[in-house]
This record gives C-alpha cells, sequence and structure tokens, in this order.
C-alpha cells in the first residue's frame, strides 16, 4: 500500500493505493474520525473521481465519522480490468476495499451513479450496510432508448470509440472540464478526468441508463436518507422522488441547486450531507 501527496489539493485527507485480492488495484481516500465513530463509505458519480465527487465533504464529515471513499473501477485511479463495466463489480469492490481495512459494517453515501453502488451494496452485502444515504440519484434513470441515449450523452460519447485514446481524452477534458471550470474547480481536476479508462466510462453510461432497482429497494428495511438536488437538470428532481417514495424508514433533504450541488453550492450541500448522515448513523443506533 502506498500513499501520495495532496499538497495542491485543497481539503483531500491522504490517498493510498491498495491491492483487493482477487479484483485488481484501486486507490482510495480515508479521513479518520473520533474514535469509535462509524465509517461512511463515499461513492462518486459517473465521469468524477473520489477527489472530484467528495473534496468539499471531508473536513465537515470526519468531524462525526470515519469517512474512506474510493475511485470506482474505471475512473481515475480505480480498479483497471479487460471486462466489462458493471454496477455490481463497483459495489463488490466497495465492500472488498472494506475486508482488507478491515470495517465490518459502514454506512454508504452515493452521489448520482454512486448512488446505485449504494443501492447494489445493501443488496449484495445487506450484512455490512447499516444505513444508507442517497444523493442526487435515483432507482431507475431513463425508460425508453431514446431516453437513455440523451440522458447520458452516449449519442456524442459513441464517437470516442472511432477516436485515438488522445482524442478522446482531449474531448472528453474540454466536454466535462470546461462545465466545471466556471464552477471553482482548480486544474488539478483536468488530471483527474483524463485518467479515465475511456471504455469503462462509455460502459458505465450504459449501466446507469439500464439500472433499476424499483423492484427490490423497497424491502430495504435499514435508515435511509435522501438529498434531493432540486433544480437538478441530469437526474430530475421528480425521479429522485420517486426514489425515496420507495424507502420505508427515511429522511428527506433538499438543496437549491442543480447535480453540481456538492461543490457550486457546497455552502449548503455539505452541511445537508452532514445532517443526513447523522440522521442515518442516529436511527441505525437506536
Amino acid at each position: 500500500m502506498t500513499t501520495e501527496s495532496v499538497a495542491q489539493i485543497p481539503g483531500l485527507p491522504n490517498g493510498f493505493e491498495i491491492e483487493l485480492p482477487g479484483r485488481g488495484k484501486t486507490f482510495y481516500r480515508e479521513k479518520k474520525g473520533p474514535a469509535g465513530a462509524p465509517t461512511l463509505m463515499l461513492l462518486h458519480g459517473w465521469t468524477a473521481t473520489a477527489d472530484l465527487n467528495w473534496f468539499t465533504c471531508f473536513d465537515a464529515l470526519s468531524e462525526n465519522f470515519n469517512v474512506v471513499a474510493l475511485d470506482l473501477r474505471g475512473h481515475g485511479r480505480g480498479i483497471r480490468t479487460k471486462t466489462s463495466f458493471k454496477l455490481e463489480d463497483c459495489a463488490d469492490d466497495a465492500a472488498a476495499l472494506a475486508d482488507v481495512l478491515g470495517i465490518s459494517t459502514f454506512i454508504p453515501v452515493g452521489y448520482s451513479m454512486g448512488g446505485t453502488v449504494a443501492q447494489l451494496l445493501w443488496q449484495r452485502h445487506e450484512q455490512r450496510v447499516r444505513g444508507i444515504v442517497l444523493c442526487s440519484t435515483a432507482s431507475h434513470f431513463a425508460k425508453s432508448r431514446e431516453e437513455k441515449l440523451s440522458f447520458f450523452g452516449l449519442t456524442g460519447l459513441a464517437a470516442l470509440s472511432r477516436l485515438t485514446s488522445a482524442q478522446a481524452r482531449t474531448w472528453l477534458t474540454d466536454q466535462l472540464y470546461l462545465q466545471r471550470k466556471s464552477n471553482g474547480l482548480a486544474p488539478w481536476a483536468v488530471q483527474q478526468i483524463a485518467s479515465h479508462d475511456w471504455r469503462h466510462i462509455l460502459e458505465a453510461g450504459s449501466a446507469i441508463g439500464n439500472f433499476d432497482s424499483r423492484e427490490w429497494l423497497p424491502k430495504f428495511d435499514e435508515p435511509a436518507a435522501v438529498v434531493i438536488t432540486t433544480e437538478d437538470g441530469v437526474v430530475a428532481p421528480e425521479r429522485q422522488t420517486e426514489l425515496y417514495q420507495l424507502l420505508k424508514n427515511v429522511e428527506v433533504f433538499e438543496v437549491h441547486g442543480g447535480h453540481n450541488a456538492v461543490f457550486a453550492k457546497k455552502e449548503f450541500f455539505v452541511p445537508t450531507l452532514v445532517e443526513a448522515c447523522m440522521s442515518v448513523y442516529f436511527r441505525s443506533s437506536h
């Protein structure tokens, strides 16, 4: 296991590369909270990384929790594999990381695509999950083929398969980074985005479009919190509302911001996220 410097990246705790037995090498960050604190497993969104998605949140969350955040496979420094991207594999990777770190139970905190991984963590590793926090996400994202293509921009992204890796990197950097630049992200974000496995990024978009937990999520009976971004143009607030309506033991929180509220509206999102996590923890303890 090796560490890396975060001197030029504000708000980030130490990061580590680690081998998950039988799965591959991945990257995660960890920030210890108070002694005996429960653990949050932070799961990032599509085309993001642990750093890009959560850099505003580590300090505030670690006041009450141990915080672990990994790069999901194909994203950033996450696991590289020749097999196709599957959200289920991401859930199993997170459980495997918890095994290696000696974490018996934890609270998954999923943002957008990470919300699908959080739901699958409960479905596949029920005994590990003591509650769940779902942010800017849904139980399903698209119905018709046309909606799936338009929602994830896969029509344009599919052109990447005909480009060289260098051309693809330039195109995605322009498309993804420049959209975020106006919201105050520093240039280190370019390096994060340029490190993706483009084939897996494409496959992940398709996997999200095909995700649907409506049949089995109502069986979840642990404490849940749903953070709705009410001005979200990526995951419609109506879909986020449908998500919490499937859950039994749920508390709902709202942030008046778009899909990038975790950093664009961090002054509102971060304390709301802390409140949501505390709500789940308190209800899981009683």
